[in-house]
This record gives C-alpha cells, structure tokens and sequence, in this order.
C-alpha cells in the first residue's frame, strides 16, 4: 500500500510502501504522545489504516471478530492520533495518541494494556 506522508511530517510528501503481512496485517502500537507510555499494540488493516488517518482516531481491524474496531466507539475511551510512523522495514506501525474519556486504553479499565508484570524481574543466563 502507498500512502503519502502529511504535510506535517519530517520528509513530506514522500510515498511509502506499507508491508502488510501475509494476512492483509500490519501490528500498531499505540503510544502515549506526552508521556510515552506504550498504550496498546492491535493489527491495522489496509481499510482501518485508511479511516485511522481520515478519523483521526484509532481504528484497528479486530482478529477475533472479523471486523473493524473503531476504539472507543462503545466505552468512549478514543485514541486520537497526534502523530505516526512506520518501523525502518515498513512492516510496524506506531501512533503518538491522546487518550479521551476516562483516559484509559485497555478494556480491562487501566490507562495500558501492560500492566500484568510491570516490572517483572528478568532472568538472566
């Protein structure tokens, strides 16, 4: 897929070729754009990238239910995108957001959706 980078971004009007894995999909990591939490990672496709950048708001497309994810869409709970970039390969997405409604992105109702072993020790060999 080519897209054109906005006029707000370091290389303007540059094209890119996004790399969809062999499934039509590419991961998105969605990450807090003043403190840099790291928010959430869902799969875009091509159509949900599309409404993303129209929107302006996350729009993912939902593995389990075969169909398009608009955040917030039932809990109020939107990602608006501040910014975003592809990986060096093209194949990864991250979105600079701001959380809206109560603030919080994962459904379980906290602010990230790694929360179950922050700071977890790490076995080293």
């Amino acid at each position: 897929m080519q897209l054109q980078m906005g006029a707000t971004r370091e290389r303007a009007g540059e094209e890119m070729n996004i790399n969809f894995n062999s499934h039509g999909l590419i991961p998105a990591i969605a990450q807090h754009a003043t403190d840099n939490t790291v928010l959430m990672m869902a799969w875009m496709n091509e159509e949900s990238l599309k409404l993303t950048l129209e929107k302006g708001e996350m729009v993912f497309w939902s593995r389990s239910r075969g169909e398009l994810w608009h955040k917030g869409a039932t809990s109020g709970n939107f990602l608006k995108v501040v910014s975003w970039s592809p990986d060096c390969d093209f194949d990864c997405l991250l979105f600079k957001v701001l959380p809206q409604g109560k603030g919080v992105a994962c459904h379980t109702g906290e602010k990230s959706c790694f929360f179950q072993w922050e700071n977890a020790p790490f076995a080293k060999k």
